[in-house]
């Protein structure tokens, strides 16, 4: 009988601007071996990387340049070592070239584009989006149609139509998941998206790289 291979260890970045516990819960829920840290050493042992984010894109990201050495490890482990990641929300966004909120702020600078503010082409759709949205994939993303759950006002405007691996639509379609190589990126909340969400984890934590 061959012995069960072992979970992946996930290291769920700790910078003051995410919604860690849920996050954590949901990612052990399918299987990972869950650490909330901050330190370079366990960002580097990691198998896996997940940076949520909660708040403005500007304060986000001032939070993880504030964590002396955070941007380097996160660089070494995802851009060198090219181990899978996933930003969730603002963690997301923080992959973006710049973000327009409050100002424009140098993001990660990993996926070509800027952060912006929504502006649906119905006018009487309120800005937050909240709630529940169908997520519907791009042709040949192998990924699944399904209900997610989105808070948020700004999105992602992806430079290259490619890295778009789906989308939902608030007025205006807009990027629901972004994925390069080993990056990947989702709008919404999967902790908070029940048995899509957890779908979405799962398959995530099975392969992670786009082919």
């Amino acid at each position: 009988m061959a012995a069960e291979s072992a979970p992946e260890r996930v290291a769920l970045i700790d910078y003051g601007a995410g919604n860690l516990r849920s996050a954590a819960r949901a990612l052990e829920a399918v299987g990972a071996q869950v650490t909330v840290t901050a330190s370079a050493a366990e960002i580097l042992a990691a198998d896996r990387i997940v940076l949520p984010g909660v708040g403005a894109f500007g304060q986000c990201i001032e939070a993880l340049r504030s964590v002396d050495g955070l941007e380097a490890a996160l660089h070494e482990a995802v851009i060198e070592r090219r181990r899978p990641f996933l930003g969730i929300c603002v963690g997301m966004q923080l992959l973006a070239s710049e973000g327009h909120e409050h100002g424009v702020h140098r993001g990660l600078g990993w996926i070509e584009g800027r952060v912006v503010r929504m502006a649906p082409a119905d006018t009487s759709l309120k800005v937050p989006h909240m709630g529940w949205n169908r997520v519907l994939p791009s042709d040949g993303s192998g990924l699944p149609q399904g209900e997610a759950y989105f808070v948020h006002s700004y999105v992602f405007e992806v430079a290259s139509g490619s890295d778009v691996r789906a989308t939902a639509t608030h007025g205006t379609p807009f990027a629901a998941i972004v994925g390069r190589a080993n990056l990947t990126g989702v709008q919404f909340h999967p902790e908070k998206s029940q048995a899509y969400g957890l779908g979405f984890l799962k398959n995530w934590l099975e392969d992670g790289r786009w082919h």
